[in-house]
């Protein structure tokens, strides 16, 4: 599903030249949890904006379904994004005013999709996730760990070949970031392929596999399963 060859990115800071990834290859396969660890200022933030078509490579190249899609223009990139990765991001990422079930309808409507069509795959989504009784709440009427959750839904609806989860614990308690990789984890099983970005070693033992980024390199890869 996802090839990198030679994938590299630098970033001109003034006058230097800082290079946040080197020359990465890998390779994720459908249906796969895969986990990218590295600590903070590792590259893997960068790896997971390129993997998520939110930024494209300096060098080399990323093919992703057989389509390579590093070159690709901005509104190219955006459509590939929208029909294909789903996103949970740490802070949630949430509309503060729109209730939850407009906040996983909200992304639908850039499909072209129906209105009676996004509103049935929304309210599905937050089913699957258990917020069946919380579609009406706003985010500030839901704990954390229920906002990571309609975070969660808002990436399925839609049936996105790929979900992206960048630190998807790192604001909840233990309890709150437990149900949430459980969750992840029931995704898996149903057979989604699982992009996990995380400083947590701990993880990285629910992922089929997973590699450690250190100064933009690959330093480590490991299979679990």
């Amino acid at each position: 599903m996802i090839r990198t060859v030679e994938l590299s990115k630098h970033y001109l800071m003034g006058d230097v030249k800082v290079d946040a990834l080197k020359k990465i290859n890998l390779h994720i396969d459908e249906g796969e949890f895969f986990a990218v660890l590295g600590p903070s200022g590792s590259g893997k933030s960068t790896l997971m904006n390129i993997l998520g078509c939110l930024d494209v490579p300096t060098a080399g190249q990323y093919w992703l379904n057989g389509r390579e899609v590093s070159r690709l223009s901005d509104n190219q990139l955006a459509e590939v994004r929208n029909r294909q990765i789903g996103f949970v991001f740490q802070s949630f990422n949430l509309m503060p005013r729109l209730t939850a079930l407009d906040n996983v309808i909200r992304p639908l409507v850039y499909r072209g999709m129906g209105y009676r069509e996004r509103l049935r795959q929304a309210k599905q989504a937050l089913e699957q996730v258990g917020l069946q009784d919380r579609m009406d709440h706003r985010p500030t009427q839901l704990s954390g760990g229920q906002q990571q959750r309609v975070a969660v839904a808002r990436a399925i609806a839609g049936n996105p070949a790929i979900i992206l989860a960048d630190e998807p614990t790192g604001n909840l308690d233990t309890a709150s970031g437990e149900a949430v990789m459980a969750l992840l984890q029931d995704l898996h099983r149903q057979g989604r392929t699982v992009i996990m970005i995380s400083h947590n070693p701990d993880t990285a033992l629910i992922a089929d596999r997973w590699i450690k980024i250190l100064d933009g390199r690959i330093v480590e890869e490991r299979s679990v399963h």
